[in-house]
């Protein structure tokens, strides 16, 4: 029974990777660089993100962004103060986002022109880390009031990260958060990725963010994590991609 249960889920990943794979050459072909954000619920991904996305419109970028999550529209429509195009994407209850129903999505969409779609995953460190969306970039954010030993706690999305987000950094005092013991944790399951200290509110790391999501837009080599998404390969053939 395990065996077999094991094998269903080995196959949906393959096909989720197919289809990831398939969407990445798509997106790369229309120019679309794709940044994957992950992170718990209350992380202040969303609020950072709407400021990271006045900053690209600032500077002439064409950025979009689309956010998942279980229920409401409430972050689609924070995300539009920003400016830039958004869309709601309602996962019925899905704990996490798959390459199918991001495809869904950007067949006719971000508007053409858009060098930059930032995808805002469901708030969930668990389900969204195994799935590849044919991203460019990956980003983990964690808040300083969630405790330094996070990443050791959720190993697979921390060391599948390209870069590591430090959020709610005026926090960190009051919250007594330990910095080093925190990046000593990521450099245990993350070896070489770099963190950004950031805060919403004040502005810090958003400059730093951008910049480096679009070094990787425009073809700077992505940091190498240890658990990269990697083709799923199941005792039986995932079936041919649709």
């Amino acid at each position: 029974m395990c065996e077999a249960v094991e094998e269903v889920g080995q196959a949906v990943l393959a096909r989720n990777d197919g289809l990831a794979a398939h969407l990445r050459e798509e997106l790369a072909g229309r120019g679309v660089s794709v940044v994957n954000l992950l992170s718990s619920p209350g992380s202040g991904k969303t609020e950072l993100l709407g400021r990271v996305l006045v900053r690209a419109i600032g500077r002439g970028v064409q950025v979009a962004a689309l956010t998942a999550d279980l229920a409401t529209e409430n972050d689609a429509r924070r995300l539009a103060r920003s400016g830039a195009p958004v869309k709601q994407l309602l996962t019925d209850g899905l704990c996490h986002l798959e390459a199918r129903q991001l495809r869904g999505h950007v067949e006719s969409w971000p508007p053409e022109g858009t060098s930059l779609l930032f995808v805002e995953n469901v708030g969930n460190l668990v389900c969204p880390a195994s799935y590849d969306l044919g991203e460019s970039l990956r980003i983990v954010l964690m808040a300083v009031t969630e405790g330094e030993d996070k990443p050791l706690k959720y190993p697979t999305a921390f060391g599948s990260a390209h870069l590591v987000v430090l959020t709610k950094s005026d926090l960190a005092a009051p919250a007594g958060f330990d910095a080093a013991a925190f990046e000593a944790h990521v450099r245990r399951v993350n070896p070489g990725v770099e963190v950004v200290r950031s805060c919403a509110r004040t502005g810090e790391g958003v400059g730093t963010l951008l910049e480096r999501v679009l070094a990787v837009r425009d073809g700077a080599p992505a940091h190498t994590p240890p658990l990269a998404p990697r083709p799923h390969s199941p005792v039986h053939a995932a079936g041919p991609v649709s």
